[in-house]
Order: C-alpha cells, then sequence, then structure tokens
C-alpha cells in the first residue's frame, strides 16, 4: 500500500466512525504530510512510494485505528 492508498483507506474509514478528515502537504518536510482524522494525526511519508508494515502499523496506531478494521 502507497501514502495514497493509506489516505483513501483512512478516509472511508473515518466516514464510518463520522470523523473529518483533512490532509495537510505543507505540514511536513519534503514529501511528507500530516493526515488528521478526528482528534488524531500521523504523518504520512511520500504518497507515491509503499509504506512497510512496521510503519503501517505505527500510522494506525496514532490514529487510534484497530488493524482489524482497517
Amino acid at each position: 500500500m502507497n501514502g495514497r492508498q493509506f489516505i483513501r483507506r483512512v478516509r472511508k474509514w473515518a466516514r464510518s466512525q463520522q470523523l473529518e478528515v483533512q490532509f495537510v502537504a505543507s505540514e511536513g518536510a519534503g514529501s511528507h504530510g500530516t493526515l488528521y482524522a478526528g482528534g488524531r494525526k500521523t504523518t504520512v511519508k511520500d504518497r507515491k512510494k509503499e509504506i512497510g508494515v512496521g510503519l503501517l502499523a505505527k500510522m494506525l496506531s496514532d490514529l487510534e485505528i484497530d488493524e482489524d478494521d482497517f
């Protein structure tokens, strides 16, 4: 899964939870950006590159999303 796919799936999850989602590309160094879901946030690296398993787990943890729900 790359960064764009991650953002798309978080948006879908957030709709089911009735949470607002916003991606702010300017809040990150280089190709990174910040993804807000409700009152939580995480940093998304380059949206074109693949996200490793460990980083994916960390990002889901930051947003308090259960991997089974994602």
